[in-house]
């Protein structure tokens, strides 16, 4: 199958950019389970943009997101998305998607990091709003062709397959081979251009706010074809995910502390005023951090988090999502504190690119939570994620549509998938126990605090982890498990190197060994 596009991933990202595709042009667009799932339809705080309120502005926004960012950020790419932020939101609105109003005018809410309100939304349900709108959209499209539960495998490029040349030219990709879940095939896709839009890696940790389906697979693929990584070290954890056995990885949106949530301990004391003057306002990874500070002095699992002082209607209006879905694991929040704990939320770092979304490799474009544009430095400003996938799917098709030179598919020399040397694998408990290990592994040695013996420890544990999977992945048949597993490790692995080399602390990369931040040596990307 050859098509001008191929797009993998339907989140905000891979969806924006296949709408935007001209009817002239063909896309296959590749989703590992329904196009409706992704981390973008759980994003519950909204979209950041400016100016939309009189009272802010583009450059009030920069500057935010650069003092979060801890000196890392790309000031070029900060300045492009965050100027094309409110014709982002334009555009979102001609899709269909619809934003809270009072009075005639967007309601904005003020989230952590920000010095301005500037984030719209839809209640506490954003990112649901903005998917269903936008799945409605695509589905119309008669030049897109829909690939559900099909998993991307590997990327298919021309050193692998052709020979790599000595005379300083890219590698080229060509297209991906994709898993059909329900089938067991392998199918060969060829694409003028591949785009990965494979959101985040939450399940290489075990406490996190990402569904399933976040096993940071486009990056992982990246790697393994040859592109560079950058900044894997720089995990940010929000600081509060709902603690609940019935519950594995529901938010509590940071849009709570924003409107006037207060954080408390076990016996009911506020701490954050102890931690930053911004107290619950401050940058996610500080309050991440505190929180994690106290949980270690008290020996609890949660902290809590209070908004029943706010008044039960503006609540149930303001957070209707939460408020029901607690409601129904017997907790009413109009009347008694969340229990929270921190979780794996975003990835700063990602497959490096340019500022149009292109990867060291050539045709291979990677957008949204998967890439590293440079935007969020050591840490995200709140809300800035959904914004960079709307604009920087933009910016990656305009190059696309711009490419200089033609391709030409050497087809003939790329084979089909085989698979007659693999078995049937018999023992489930070796994937569902490696999938353990890599997570709590990641979860106490490579958390919101570090160490080098941690970390050291971590990177030996996950080698042998990493020969046991590699070996079963070319011994049994292939299945989604499989895939991912291989995946997360070699995720884990990039996450372990990267949080090695960088010897201080910034951002949301926290190591007590090296509790500073040393602008001298460390103020650079690190770049595997």
């Amino acid at each position: 199958m050859t098509f001008d596009f191929v797009v993998v991933g339907s989140g905000l990202a891979g969806l924006s950019f296949a709408l935007r595709v001209p009817e002239s042009f063909s896309v296959a667009l590749v989703t590992k389970s329904e196009l409706i799932e992704s981390n973008s339809f759980y994003a519950q705080g909204g979209i950041a943009a400016s100016p939309i309120s009189p009272d802010d502005s583009i450059e009030k926004h920069i500057q935010d997101t650069i003092k979060v960012g801890d000196g890392l950020c790309n000031m070029e790419i900060v300045k492009t998305i965050i100027s094309e932020s409110k014709s982002a939101i334009e555009e979102l609105v001609r899709f269909g998607v619809e934003f809270d109003k009072e009075d005639g005018r967007y309601h904005l809410a003020l989230e952590g990091g920000h010095s301005e309100r500037r984030v719209l939304h839809k209640g506490d349900g954003t990112g649901a709003e903005i998917q269903t709108k936008l799945v409605e959209k695509i589905r119309q499209k008669k030049n897109v062709t829909i690939f559900e539960n099909c998993i991307a495998v590997d990327l298919i490029t021309k050193f692998k397959f052709i020979g790599k040349k000595n005379n300083g030219v890219a590698d080229e990709c060509y297209g991906v081979y994709i898993f059909d879940k329900k089938s067991s095939n392998v199918d060969t896709i060829f694409g003028n251009f591949v785009v990965l839009a494979t959101g985040g890696a939450g399940k290489v940790y075990l406490i996190t706010s990402n569904p399933d389906v976040a096993t940071g697979d486009g990056i992982a693929m990246s790697y393994r074809a040859g592109a560079k990584i950058a900044n894997m070290e720089f995990y940010q954890f929000h600081p509060t995910v709902l603690y609940h056995h019935k519950e594995k990885n529901f938010l509590i949106s940071e849009a709570l502390r924003g409107e006037g949530g207060i954080l408390l301990t076990k016996d009911g004391k506020p701490f954050m005023k102890k931690y930053h003057e911004l107290a619950e306002l401050a940058p996610r990874d500080v309050v991440a951090r505190a929180i994690d500070t106290e949980l270690k002095k008290s020996g609890s699992d949660y902290v809590y988090i209070d908004v029943s002082h706010l008044g039960k209607d503006f609540i149930i209006r303001r957070f209707p999502k939460i408020y029901r879905r607690c409601l129904e694991l017997g907790i009413d929040i109009t009347k008694e504190p969340i229990p929270v704990a921190p979780g794996a939320h975003f990835l700063c770092g990602g497959v490096l690119t340019d500022s149009y979304g292109e990867t060291t490799i050539s045709r291979l474009f990677v957008v949204g939570e998967s890439a590293c544009t440079g935007f969020h430095g050591a840490n995200r400003l709140a809300s800035n994620s959904l914004l960079e996938c709307v604009v920087m799917s933009k910016r990656a098709l305009t190059k696309c549509i711009e490419y200089p030179k033609k391709i030409h598919i050497p087809k003939e020399d790329i084979p089909p998938w085989k698979s007659e040397k693999t078995i049937a694998q018999d023992e489930k408990i070796l994937i569902s126990h490696a999938w353990d290990e890599v997570r709590r592994l990641m979860w106490n040695y490579v958390g919101v605090v570090r160490s080098d013996k941690r970390l050291q420890r971590a990177l030996e544990r996950i080698s042998i982890i990493k020969k046991d999977v590699m070996e079963d992945y070319w011994k049994y048949y292939l299945s989604a498990d499989l895939i991912e597993l291989r995946n997360i490790v070699i995720v884990a692995e990039l996450i372990i190197r990267s949080a090695i080399s960088r010897k201080e602390s910034r951002g949301t990369h926290y190591n007590i060994d090296y509790p500073f931040k040393n602008d001298i040596d460390f103020k650079r990307d690190t770049i595997i």
